[in-house]
C-alpha cells in the first residue's frame, strides 16, 4: 500500500531497513481520546496475520516529561521503561497494548528490548519497548519527542517506513483551501503522508461489523491500482468487498459501469471476490458519503491531481475523509 523510499544507511541500518520493509507495519497514532483507541481496535483486526507489525506512537512535547513531578532524569527513563512510572504518554500506550495482547500471554509468548535516543537535547529523549514473539510478530511502544505531534509522527514515518498510518477520528476537518491554518493534527499528516491513511471512526449502529468495505473506483489506473491494494486488505480481514463508482449524470453510467467491470476483472485475477457493486449518478462526494454510511470502510484513493488544482477545487478523498460517517481508507 506504499512505495518505500531507500536512503543512504549505514549497512545495519540498511539490513534492519530491508526487512521492515518484507512486513506489513503499521503505525497507530494515539493521543489518549477514546476515539484514538478506535485506530488500535482496527490495528487488531488487520494484524491477524504474522507478517503484520503494530506499532503504537505517542508524541510528547519537548521537556514536558521533566516538568512533571522534577524527577531525576536516569530514575525517569529506568522506571518509564519499565512502565513503572506515569509519564505523560506511558499510561496510553499501556492501554493499548493490553487492547492488542492479554497481560498473561504478553508475559508467556513475548520478549522485551527497550531502547532510548537522545533527540531535540531532550533528557528523556524518544524510547520505545518492542515486544517480539516468536513467529516473528512485534508489537512496539513508542513515546517520542517532538516540538508538535503531526512533526512527530511525521518523524516517526522516516524511521519506519510503514504501510498504514491510522487515527483516531478528528474533532474537526477544514476545507482543503484553508487547511493550512489551523488543521487538526490528523489532517495535517494526511495531507503529506507518504503512506496509506485509515480513520477509524465507532459507528454505532454496526455492531455485528459484518458490512465491509466500500471500494470506491473512477476507472482510473490510479484508482484501479489502489481499489486492488485496498481489496487484498479487506480479503486478508475477511471482510465483503462492494466496488463503488459513481456517474456524474446519466451520461456517464456507461464508464461507471466500466471502471467497475475493469476493477472486478482485476480483483478476480488476484482472487478477491467482489461481493456486489454498486453504481449511483450524482455529485461524487454526496454520492459516495450517502453510500458510505451502510459500510465499515469507504476505500478511496489519494488525489492524482496537481497541488494547485486541489488547493483551489479541493479533493474528493480529503473531503470524504472529513465528512464521511464510516471510517475512510486514502490509499496511496
Amino acid at each position: 500500500m506504499i512505495f518505500h523510499h531507500d536512503h543512504q544507511l549505514d549497512p545495519e541500518l540498511q539490513r534492519l531497513h530491508d526487512w521492515r520493509k518484507s512486513r506489513f507495519r503499521i503505525l497507530v497514532c494515539i493521543d489518549g481520546s477514546d476515539k484514538s483507541y478506535v485506530g488500535v481496535r482496527y490495528a487488531r483486526e488487520i494484524a491477524k496475520n504474522k507478517e503484520c507489525d503494530i506499532i503504537l506512537l505517542y508524541v510528547r512535547p519537548i521537556d514536558q516529561g521533566l516538568r512533571t513531578g522534577g524527577l531525576q532524569v536516569r530514575i525517569a527513563r529506568q522506571n518509564m521503561l519499565e512502565w513503572g512510572l506515569e509519564l505523560p504518554g506511558i499510561q496510553y500506550l499501556k492501554r493499548g497494548l493490553g487492547m492488542l495482547v492479554d497481560e498473561d500471554a504478553l508475559a508467556e509468548d513475548w520478549k522485551v528490548h527497550s531502547d532510548h535516543a537522545d533527540v531535540w537535547g531532550d533528557p528523556l529523549g524518544d524510547n520505545k519497548i518492542e515486544y517480539r514473539h516468536e513467529n516473528g510478530q512485534s508489537i512496539v511502544l513508542k513515546l517520542k519527542t517532538a516540538p508538535e505531534p503531526a512533526s512527530g509522527i511525521l518523524d516517526q514515518y522516516e524511521l519506519g517506513p510503514y504501510n498504514l498510518m491510522i487515527f483516531g477520528a478528528p474533532s474537526y476537518w477544514r476545507a482543503e483551501w484553508n487547511s493550512f491554518w489551523g488543521a487538526s493534527v490528523v489532517q495535517k499528516v494526511t495531507k503529506v503522508s507518504p503512506c496509506s491513511v485509515l480513520i477509524a471512526r465507532q459507528q454505532e449502529n454496526n455492531s455485528t461489523g459484518q458490512r465491509g468495505h466500500l471500494i470506491c473506483t473512477n476507472g482510473s489506473a490510479h484508482s484501479l491500482d489502489a481499489a486492488c491494494r485496498e481489496a487484498v486488505l479487506a480479503h486478508h480481514c475477511n471482510h465483503p468487498v462492494t466496488l463503488f463508482s459513481a456517474a456524474p449524470t446519466e451520461m456517464d453510467k456507461a464508464n461507471a459501469e466500466h471502471a467497475i467491470q475493469d476493477a472486478k476483472a482485476m480483483l478476480a485475477e488476484l482472487g478477491v471476490k467482489v461481493h456486489d457493486t454498486i453504481i449511483r449518478v450524482g455529485d461524487p462526494q454526496t454520492t459516495i458519503l450517502e453510500t458510505g454510511r451502510d459500510f465499515d470502510i469507504i476505500a478511496v484513493s489519494g488525489s492524482s491531481e496537481n497541488k494547485l488544482k486541489r488547493f483551489v477545487y479541493g479533493s474528493l478523498s480529503s473531503n470524504v475523509m472529513g465528512q464521511a460517517t464510516a471510517s475512510v481508507l486514502d490509499v496511496h
